[in-house]
């Protein structure tokens, strides 16, 4: 049965072209934010979108050292600006 479904899927995407494919992949990785985005919300409550964007950020590509110590820069900044 699976393997039905799949072959049928990779039917499907091999039918579509270049174009197509990266508009797929990008509203996909737009759902994936979304998603992150409500989960976040749903753990810490309401917040404001720059500050927001900024955790789906750190979901995303907090595994990557670097990365999250900028994001978690820019979230610092956001706060202590807020705060002031």
């Amino acid at each position: 049965m699976n393997s039905d479904i799949e072959a049928e899927y990779q039917k499907r995407i091999d039918a579509m072209t270049p174009a197509e494919r990266v508009a797929r992949s990008a509203a996909m990785f737009q759902w994936t934010r979304e998603q992150l985005a409500r989960q976040i919300v749903a753990e810490l409550g309401p917040m404001d979108a720059s500050i927001l964007k900024w955790h789906v950020a750190l979901r995303l590509y907090g595994d990557e050292p670097i990365v999250r110590e900028m994001i978690e820069r820019e979230l610092a900044g956001i706060l202590t600006t807020e705060a002031s």
